[in-house]
């Protein structure tokens, strides 16, 4: 890549995965923050996870968020689609009115931040979901799996003897929906993947020909647990960052057009994050980062095409939102576009950003490929 600027135009970039705390925790975040950096982080749509409090389980909750992000959108480009949950309160229990939801405009279902452990609550929310032809999104950590882990197994974990997260963590989870996925015919989306064993099971279902997709992080793709040296909770994350051959296998699987991105952006107030690994908060911030984190780790040191990185993300997030946003508002063409500026160096600095929250791992990187506000 030529060391002099250069500028190029994408399709608007759409991240399907992100945590707006409003309603709820509006102090690490509001509607009108996070799409200010959704903006300035080069994204044209985001999708707003559903664990707000209350949570995003009615067609008021849903058409509260677009409303808010509506008059937002003209000042910063930038669209918000809510998600909506898989069961009511997000307590994995009874499954919510999908119906409604789907006919309020949720961009799909998720408990993003917990998982759906019931079986026959899953199996009815999935078989629902396929009648509308809308995409179930699951965050693949089974609780009876995770026993309190807040770490996967490394040095640091040995060093300050935490709780550590097996991978059968992911993978429990990943093989059960996938059985669901099977049998109901449910268009299924794994959320955040973080190992290898978990990406060869997504390979064995796409070649099967499943309606199957999942999304890689950029921190998942940059850092892993082997290199953690601090009892530091920006690094803490759930799924928790893993070892140095999940990474090789999820970099591999994003050149391979396996996984998409997403960032999960997950703000927190510092007082969250200030505890250490055993007892803060999940979670970092990601929009403003994201194009140069996944751009350095997939292009420049993996080789991967621009043109393939870009579609990873926009156009590999289409298809989670094509059913019921993208045919039927026609959102492709309403989208502005994401144009990024590769060659100059710039320094990440976390305190100029628009987010309101500062719980971020890339304080000081540097990076050649920046989106063009």
């Amino acid at each position: 890549m030529a060391e002099s600027a250069t500028t190029l135009s994408f399709p608007g970039f759409v991240d399907v995965h992100v945590h707006f705390r409003d309603p709820g925790m509006t102090e690490a975040e509001t509607t009108a923050s996070g799409l200010a950096a959704a903006a300035r982080g080069g994204f044209a749509a985001v999708v707003t996870m559903p664990n707000t409090t209350p949570a995003c389980d009615s067609p008021e909750a849903i058409c509260w968020q677009r409303d808010q992000g509506s008059g937002i959108r003209d000042q910063v480009g930038c669209v918000i689609l809510p998600s909506a949950c898989i069961t009511r309160g997000r307590l994995g229990q009874e499954v919510a009115d999908l119906e409604a939801l789907a006919e309020a405009g949720a961009a799909f279902f998720t408990d993003d931040g917990s998982y759906v452990s019931d079986d026959k609550v899953m199996e009815e929310a999935m078989n629902r979901s396929a009648a509308l032809n809308m995409v179930v999104c699951q965050h693949a950590m089974d609780p009876l799996e995770q026993k309190g882990g807040v770490i996967r197994d490394c040095a640091l974990a040995r060093k300050l003897n935490l709780p550590v997260i097996s991978v059968e963590t992911e993978t429990k989870a990943i093989r059960r929906d996938l059985s669901l996925c099977r049998t109901t015919g449910c268009r299924l989306h794994i959320q955040h993947i973080s190992t290898a064993a978990g990406v060869a099971l997504v390979r064995d279902a796409q070649r099967e020909g499943l309606p199957v997709t999942a999304e890689a992080t950029p921190h998942h793709l940059l850092l892993t647990c082997d290199d953690l040296v601090a009892d530091d909770a920006n690094f803490k994350m759930a799924p928790p960052l893993g070892n140095r051959e999940d990474q090789a296998e999820l970099r591999k699987a994003v050149k391979d057009g396996v996984l998409m991105f997403a960032t999960d952006h997950a703000p927190h107030p510092a007082a969250k994050k200030s505890l250490g690994f055993l007892k803060s908060a999940n979670g970092i911030i990601g929009l403003e980062t994201a194009i140069p984190i996944t751009y350095a780790v997939m292009v420049e040191e993996e080789g991967m095409p621009v043109e393939k990185w870009a579609e990873a993300w926009w156009k590999m997030p289409r298809w989670l939102l094509n059913a019921n946003l993208a045919n039927s508002t026609n959102l492709a063409n309403e989208l502005s576009e994401t144009k990024i500026e590769l060659g100059e160096e710039r320094v990440i600095d976390v305190n100029s950003f628009a987010s309101l929250s500062r719980n971020c791992p890339y304080h000081g990187l540097k990076g050649r490929c920046w989106p063009c506000n």
